[in-house]
């Protein structure tokens, strides 16, 4: 009995035992009976790539100006005069054409008035001198048209009279011809008539009508001058920076009104040393900053270059001229006249340097970033290339560190790739510069 129940306890452990050894196998083939189940890996990310560009750039320079306006222009009174009216406020906006102040107007609009009533009387004699001349001149011609017809008559009936000879009576045929002699001098008379009115006297007054019509339209333009004079106008869209004068105040012709400048563009006026200004001209463009705007950034043309340097410091002024932005808020000009600026412009040493379009750099880390898709075997990985930013040329800019021309520079998808990225890469045209 003792021996069966040993035998037992040997055959349990035994089939423990085989069921333990068994278990690690069947949890090893687990996963490959379902291995062809798992979802399928992601694609590679889709990104945009521009080829790096070698090119020789100048090196850019740093010079410090003053915002000033395009023009400035300081509002004289054509006439002398009491002030009446002032329409503005030192800062206020104002648009070409404006009025800005008016002067006492009520004699000269008297005189406008008196003159308009005068030309309005001259043209209505002017009228009807030219109505009635014409119609007797209509009349005249329908009685000289009769009188030629009378004559044609006249003279057709002597000449039958005239054929018949001896078949009529002698009085008969000298009535006709004294008939006929008749119509002629009414003709003549009609004639004579006609051209009295349009060649004689009757002609002459109706041209003095039209001249003295015509004189006093140039006295009322003379006059509507002068009224005109009275108020002072805006030369051109801009602001007002300075008054000048007031209510009240007496103001002689050619006394200061107020002063306009306008800052829809402004030039900044730098002064550029002899060493750079062979490497500058009128389509250079470089950045603009004015530290009084900080958040603000602004890119310049280069508008002027005078060609006659100041003697003692034996500089160039340069005007680059700057689009200005409108705060609607405020209604003034971003950009204000007397504003420093720094403007930064390649006029340095041309030096070859790599170009990649602006889009290809990555801010917000410690050094700018430019991701390249690099191209090995069959796959394409994203690589990172700390660069230093150089001068820029349009939408490209030069790109100082670990880049070489022909580099895929990534210039869309960049924000969302990490180094060593599987990508799928596709080129985008940029045009440079």
């Amino acid at each position: 009995m003792m021996f069966r129940r040993t035998l037992i306890l040997v055959l349990s452990i035994a089939a423990l035992a085989i069921v333990v050894s068994l278990m690690p196998r069947a949890t090893a083939q687990a996963p490959k009976a379902g291995a062809g189940k798992g979802p399928a890996a992601p694609p590679p990310s889709k990104v945009l790539v521009t080829a790096a560009r070698a090119d020789t750039i100048a090196e850019p320079r740093t010079f410090v100006g003053t915002v000033k306006p395009i023009r400035r222009s300081l509002v004289g009174s054509a006439a002398a005069g009491r002030v009446e009216e002032y329409l503005i406020n030192e800062g206020d906006e104002v648009k070409a054409g404006q009025p800005i102040a008016h002067l006492r107007r009520g004699i000269i609009k008297a005189e406008v008035d008196a003159a308009k009533a005068t030309l309005t009387m001259r043209q209505a004699e002017l009228a009807e001198l030219e109505k009635s001349h014409q119609d007797e001149i209509e009349q005249e011609t329908a009685k000289l048209t009769q009188a030629q017809a009378d004559l044609a008559y006249r003279r057709a009936k002597m000449e039958r009279s005239r054929s018949l000879g001896s078949s009529i009576a002698k009085e008969l045929f000298e009535e006709d011809s004294s008939l006929a002699t008749k119509a002629g001098a009414s003709v003549s008379e009609h004639q004579a008539a006609l051209r009295m009115l349009t060649q004689g006297a009757r002609h002459m007054k109706t041209e003095q009508a039209r001249a003295r019509v015509a004189a006093q339209q140039a006295e009322v333009s003379r006059l509507e001058e002068q009224f005109d004079r009275h108020t002072m106008k805006a030369p051109f869209d801009g602001w007002i920076s300075a008054e000048h004068t007031e209510v009240g105040q007496w103001v002689m012709q050619g006394d200061p009104v107020a002063e306009v400048v306008e800052l829809n563009q402004v030039d900044v006026e730098i002064a550029v040393v002899e060493d750079f200004i062979a490497n500058l001209h009128t389509s250079v463009e470089g950045s603009v900053e004015v530290p009084a705007l900080p958040q603000e950034k602004f890119i310049g043309r280069v508008s002027m270059i005078n060609p006659q340097a100041d003697p003692r410091a034996h500089t160039f002024p340069v005007k680059v001229r700057v689009e200005n932005r409108i705060d609607h808020d405020g209604d003034s000009p971003v950009l204000k006249s007397g504003m420093f600026a720094r403007v930064t412009l390649s006029v340095g040493k041309p030096t070859p340097c790599v170009l990649v379009p602006k889009d290809a750099v990555v801010l917000g880390g410690p050094t700018p970033l430019v991701f390249v898709a690099a191209t090995g075997g069959s796959k394409t990985m994203v690589k990172a290339v700390p660069v230093t930013l150089g001068p820029a040329q349009g939408a490209w800019i030069a790109a100082i560190g670990d880049l070489k021309e022909g580099d895929q520079a990534i210039v869309e998808g960049n924000e969302r790739v990490r180094p060593g990225q599987e990508v799928r890469a596709e080129n985008k045209e940029v045009a440079y510069p």
